[in-house]
């Protein structure tokens, strides 16, 4: 299952009588990487966020912030000796500045104690919480699920696109290998011009030349990668770091066909996988 390290999800409820919205911003990071950020009232419950987290999510620098979204405390919380001190405070600035301007209810709400102790007193218990945290976290994994599937259909275009490379390069191997046996067997007796040398030496050293030239096994690696990378794409399970490693070997095998071509025509094919490799690299830059 392709998955992609960017997604972003968020979600909102009531908790403890008052409206918090949670939401989860994921990018590329080489291992998990969570930042939790939450209100103040709150910050207790960092540790069981953060391990809601690492159980969803494999890979990626996650940060997940709450905020409390009302304005303003519903009925019955004023804190009304906090309020008049803060606006005996602001007609004190006033007097004594000579400042202009009327004490607003805006003003007065900015200090924090008129609002403040009525919040404290409201405990907030995980069983309220958790269920907000993994809506947020589902919403997240769904987002990176819809785009890794883009990212999984592109990654399966490139590597059909390798496979067809790859059957392509069949029917130029027999020939392309009859070329060079002769190359050699010329070479060789030019080589050996006036030198006498048994017949079956002869045979045994342009074998052995012919198997350094030989590509048979690795294009029967190559097809076993290829297949492999087709069925990681199917799998349930993050796959970016094994396809990483599986890339690997499939490229090895592909600059290994390239450099016992000797062959133009094979040379251009091995350039176009390349090509297409590197794009699947590239995706799997992004892949949990």
């Amino acid at each position: 299952m392709a998955l992609s390290m960017t997604g972003f999800g968020a979600a909102e409820a009531d908790v403890a009588g008052r409206r918090l919205r949670v939401e989860i911003r994921t990018v590329n990071h080489r291992y998990f990487n969570g930042s939790v950020r939450l209100p103040s009232d709150l910050a207790g419950f960092e540790p069981q966020v953060r391990e809601r987290l690492k159980g969803a999510i494999d890979r990626g620098h996650v940060t997940l912030m709450g905020t409390w979204t009302e304005s303003t405390p519903a009925a019955g919380r004023i804190d009304w000796e906090a309020a008049q001190q803060a606006v005996a405070t602001l007609g004190q600035l006033k007097d004594r500045f000579g400042l202009v301007g009327e004490v607003t209810l805006d003003l007065v709400a900015r200090f924090p104690d008129v609002f403040a102790n009525a919040r404290d007193v409201v405990a907030v218990e995980w069983g309220e919480l958790e269920p907000l945290v993994d809506a947020a976290i589902g919403a997240c994994v769904a987002d990176r699920r819809r785009e890794g599937e883009v990212i999984g259909a592109d990654i399966a275009a490139r590597v059909d696109a390798i496979g067809a490379a790859v059957a392509s390069l069949e029917p130029l191997l027999p020939g392309r290998l009859e070329r060079e046996l002769a190359r050699l067997r010329a070479s060789t007796r030019e080589l050996l011009d006036g030198v006498d040398i048994a017949p079956e030496r002869l045979a045994a050293e342009i074998a052995l030349m012919a198997d350094r030239v030989d590509v048979t096994e690795e294009m029967v690696r190559l097809r076993a990668h290829l297949d492999a990378a087709r069925e990681l794409l199917r799998s349930d399970s993050p796959i970016g770091k094994q396809f990483g490693f599986l890339a690997q070997e499939i490229g090895r095998e592909v600059n290994t066909i390239g450099s016992k071509a000797n062959d133009a025509t094979i040379a251009h094919i091995v350039v176009a996988m390349k090509g297409s490799l590197e794009k699947v690299r590239e995706q799997l830059e992004n892949l949990e």
